[in-house]
């Protein structure tokens, strides 16, 4: 068997198995070798197992792992963010529908809006998991008065945002009136009757009084959003008892754990639609953004729409802005990034089939270790699947 791998695995390159045929003819050979132990015609089985458990239909069973097989990563590993049918595929299934938009009648889970239009919410303006964890309604932007095809801005305070720089997001009409339903049925519903505390680990509850866009008195104190970090933000408690938080649970209280949520809708997914869909992390969603963001500011979708506001006389600002600007300035700015040869090998980490692998190596010389660096951090807080 050490010689057969030797051969197979390092010998000659045309002799040369990829792992997928290794491993399925080591099954066949193992086959063959423990039905001729069986039958009393070979002595032993050349291989080696592990011996494990899993649960196979709710019953824990006995599994054995042929060590001779090599470890091949799964399918859906390798995708580094959602193209538009998985992300839309993946907000459904947080809202507990399958990919037809139907209810999935298996679904026992609960906050299917709540999960939704957070999801949307993401997907939609890049946002880092503290980012919009730590969101306040008060910070949501107003829905404006009818439908449009420009994005809405979404300033975002410097004290939850990476690397305390402040900056202004967007997000489109259809996933801002999602949080805004969310805010004013499922959300009010949730904590109706509850008066929520935060526990007492966490310091004094910042009672809410007179709330506005730009702040509120905090215990009688006139205090600023844009001041607030993510601990002081666990403490808020809105005049109507429950936290400020845009993502609660049913009593009331702030909710922090998406990557939980995410996760377990993922493998719900793969499970029972799509075998090749990826686990997603929230930080997988901003990657998603980013790509769908750059195809439509290369396509032209955005430029196309500023066009048509500009006419109007509607947002005259974020039309000046999209037909004025290269889109991977645009990009820098939505993303954070500190310059554009960072956002550069941010997109050619995402997919280096693009174009923009090779514009960037053209384009930048000598690399910018500090753009690599900024680059390389964006993918720090992606979790392990």
């Amino acid at each position: 068997m050490s010689m057969y791998a030797e051969y197979r695995l390092g010998g000659k390159l045309k002799d040369r198995w990829d792992p997928t045929t290794w491993n399925l003819h080591m099954g066949i050979l193992s086959s063959f070798y423990t039905w001729a132990r069986d039958e009393g015609i070979a002595a032993d089985v050349p291989f080696s197992y592990r011996v494990g458990r899993r649960m196979a239909d709710g019953v824990l069973v006995e599994v054995e792992r042929n060590l001779s097989k090599l470890r091949t990563p799964r399918p859906h590993t390798t995708i580094k963010y959602l193209e538009r049918d998985f992300a839309e595929l993946f907000v459904r299934g947080l809202a507990g529908l399958g990919p037809d938009g139907e209810p999935d009648r298996r679904y026992r889970g609960r906050e299917g809006a709540r999960n939704a239009a957070m999801g949307g919410l993401v997907w939609s303006s890049g946002l880092r998991r503290q980012e919009f964890t730590h969101l306040t309604i008060y910070e949501v932007p107003p829905l404006p008065s009818r439908p449009r095809k420009l994005p809405v801005l979404l300033p975002l305070s410097h004290a939850i945002t990476k690397g305390q720089k402040a900056r202004t997001s967007w997000i489109s009409y259809e996933a801002l009136a999602d949080v805004h339903q969310y805010i004013e049925l499922d959300r009010a519903a949730s904590t109706e009757g509850f008066r929520w505390r935060p526990p007492s680990k966490l310091g004094v509850p910042l009672i809410v009084e007179e709330p506005d866009w730009e702040g509120a008195f905090l215990n009688g104190e006139r205090r600023s959003w844009r001041k607030l970090r993510p601990a002081e933000r666990l403490r808020l408690v809105t005049p109507e008892g429950g936290s400020a938080l845009v993502g609660l649970q049913s009593s009331g209280k702030p909710f922090v754990d998406w990557a939980t949520v995410f996760r377990r809708t993922s493998a719900r997914i793969r499970e029972r639609f799509e075998p090749r869909f990826p686990t997603v992390a929230p930080h997988r969603l901003r990657h998603s953004m980013a790509m769908a963001t750059l195809e439509w500011l290369v396509t032209g979708y955005y430029q196309r729409a500023a066009a048509l506001a500009a006419g109007s006389g509607d947002d005259a600002a974020m039309a000046l802005y999209l037909t004025r600007n290269d889109p991977m300035l645009i990009l820098r700015d939505l993303l954070g990034h500190q310059s554009v040869p960072s956002t550069e090998l941010y997109i050619a980490r995402l997919d280096v089939t693009r174009i923009y692998r090779d514009a960037n190596k053209d384009t930048t010389g000598a690399p910018d270790t500090g753009a690599a660096a900024e680059a390389a951090a964006e993918f720090d807080d992606e979790e392990a699947v």
